[in-house]
């Protein structure tokens, strides 16, 4: 790599309601930056605004935020093991985050929120939304 290097922060994640880690299990997120480099979120599994909040109030606004979406259930737990679309929303707006990227939203059978849903709840961000299809790239500067 040239210049400076980058940085790889693991951060909470809370996949699932509150008590419920003992059936679902524990998840990470991440914050990747570096010098020069813009700070990128990284949500992994996980479905707690109060995390995200805790997560904010460490590494500030966030230039990207990668988000795992699709409101994933199971029948283990009542309540989302991932975020929902409006939490999504409400995610990208406590990091100050200047682009959005959903993820982890399709192809599964547990997601009960799709690109649909992602659609209407970023509908208003324009260019600060890139909603990939599987092997589509963006590039963001």
């Amino acid at each position: 790599m040239g210049g400076g290097g980058l940085r790889v922060t693991g951060v909470p994640a809370q996949h699932g309601p509150d008590g419920t880690e003992h059936l679902v299990g524990e998840v990470t997120g991440f914050v990747l930056s570096g010098e020069g480099l813009p700070t990128v979120y990284v949500s992994g599994d996980n479905a707690s605004l109060d995390v995200v909040r805790a997560v904010a109030e460490r590494v500030g606004r966030v230039d990207v935020a990668l988000l795992f979406a699709g409101g994933a259930r199971t029948p283990l737990v009542d309540g989302y093991l991932t975020l929902t679309s409006e939490d999504a929303v409400a995610v990208a707006e406590i990091l100050g985050a200047r682009y959005v990227v959903p993820l982890h939203f399709e192809h599964w059978a547990h997601f009960t929120q799709g690109r649909e849903s992602v659609e209407r709840a970023f509908a208003g961000y324009g260019e600060r939304l890139r909603l990939l299809a599987p092997g589509e790239r963006t590039s963001i500067r």
